[in-house]
């Protein structure tokens, strides 16, 4: 299917539906709640500002008391255990920081080639309906053409019957 046809058979097509967007009336399908829509249900932002919870190995002593040996040995232990925990999870927790620049990385750069291609894709447009807007101006000449060969074709046929007139004349 040519250029023409399609641009054609699109403006016939929309003519139909009078109440549709459509590009050529500045219409678009930017849905901003999907534009906005969390890249995943359970990440941080304002309508989803987490749970606020907290990290807490032992319970807060609100009252003075005395510990006994093995209990201070055990929190020794407990003490240690989580002071290693603590640092994985600091070594972890920067990992995952990293990830998330990266994800970000590409996600803007592919935002970026996402708004390119979208700006190549008006400037294709821009260039078609360029295109299509000088073949309507060719068209008269065309259409003059074809009118130019329908008169030589019907001279054509009126002299060839004038000449069988002739020479059914004759014989």
């Amino acid at each position: 299917m040519g250029i023409l046809t399609r641009i054609t058979s699109a403006a016939k097509s929309s003519s139909n539906k009078s109440n549709e967007s459509t590009l050529s009336t500045g219409g678009h399908g930017i849905d901003k709640n999907r534009v906005l829509a969390p890249t995943d249900p359970t990440v941080i932002n304002p309508m989803n500002a987490g749970t606020w919870e907290t990290v807490r190995t032992a319970p807060i002593n609100d009252k003075p008391r005395y510990f006994n040996k093995a209990e201070a040995d055990a929190l020794k232990v407990v003490a240690r255990q989580k002071r290693e925990e603590a640092r994985q999870a600091k070594r972890a927790y920067k990992s995952l920081k990293s990830l998330e620049e990266a994800d970000a990385q590409v996600h803007t750069a592919h935002r970026g080639y996402i708004k390119k291609v979208a700006d190549h894709e008006l400037t294709k447009k821009r260039a078609d309906a360029t295109t299509a807007r000088h073949l309507h101006t060719l068209r008269p000449e065309y259409a003059q053409l074809g009118f130019g060969l329908d008169r030589a074709e019907n001279k054509a046929q009126q002299r060839i019957e004038e000449l069988k007139a002739k020479i059914k004349e004759k014989y």
